[in-house]
C-alpha cells in the first residue's frame, strides 16, 4: 500500500483543464514515475490522491491551479540588466532569444527557469512562472510498483536505481556517496 518511505512507480496521463484537455505528459510502464513516497518530492495534493493505492490500482484526479503550481503571478515577471548574463565579458545574443528557457539562479541559490519575454537594450524582462502556473491538471493512471525503501534511500530522501547511484556513484564498488 501507499505510504510514507515507500519507492512508487506510476503510469499516467496529464492533462490540462479535464480528462478531455490537452495531454502535457504520458508516462509510459517502459519508464515510470519512481519516487519516495512522503518525502515533499512532488506536489503534496499529488501524492495525498495517492495515499492507500496499492498495486494494480487506477487512480483519476484534478488539481485546481492553487493545489499544482499556483496561478501566474505578474510579481513573477522581472526586468533583468543584461549584464547578469555576462560570461567572460561577453553576452551570448543566441541565448536572450524570446521564447528561450534559462536556467538561473535566486538569491539563495535556488535554481529557477525563466523564459525570455522580450530584450531591451540594457534589460531582459523574464517570466519566472512555473509553465503551468494557472492551470488545472488532470491526472489519470495506474500504481505499477510499490516496495519499501532503502536504508540508503531513506537517508538520501530519494530513490536509486538498483546497483548505482542516481549521482553517479556505484553501490557494487563501494562508492556510494551522494551529491545531495
Amino acid at each position: 500500500m501507499i505510504e510514507e518511505n515507500k519507492v512508487v512507480s506510476l503510469t499516467y496521463e496529464l492533462r490540462v483543464n479535464d480528462e478531455q484537455g490537452e495531454v502535457i505528459e504520458k508516462v509510459e510502464k517502459s519508464s515510470p514515475l519512481t519516487f519516495l513516497f512522503g518525502r515533499g518530492n512532488l506536489l503534496p495534493d499529488f501524492e495525498a490522491n495517492l495515499k492507500g493505492l496499492k498495486e494494480g490500482d487506477s487512480f483519476s484526479f484534478t488539481l485546481e491551479p492553487a493545489k499544482a503550481y499556483g496561478e501566474v503571478s505578474d510579481e513573477a515577471v522581472v526586468d533583468l540588466t543584461k549584464d547578469i548574463f555576462e560570461v567572460d565579458g561577453k553576452i551570448d545574443e543566441n541565448l536572450l532569444k524570446v521564447g528561450n528557457s534559462i536556467p538561473m539562479q535566486d538569491n539563495s541559490g535556488g535554481r529557477l527557469n525563466g523564459v525570455v519575454l522580450e530584450v531591451g537594450e540594457e534589460t531582459v524582462k523574464m517570466d519566472f512562472n512555473h509553465p503551468l502556473a494557472g492551470d488545472t491538471l488532470f491526472f489519470k493512471g495506474e500504481v505499477a510498483e510499490i516496495r519499501d525503501a532503502s536504508d540508503a534511500e531513506l537517508s538520501h530522501g530519494h530513490v536509486h536505481k538498483e546497483g548505482t547511484h542516481p549521482c553517479g556513484g556505484d553501490r557494487s564498488s563501494g562508492n556510494d556517496s551522494c551529491c545531495c
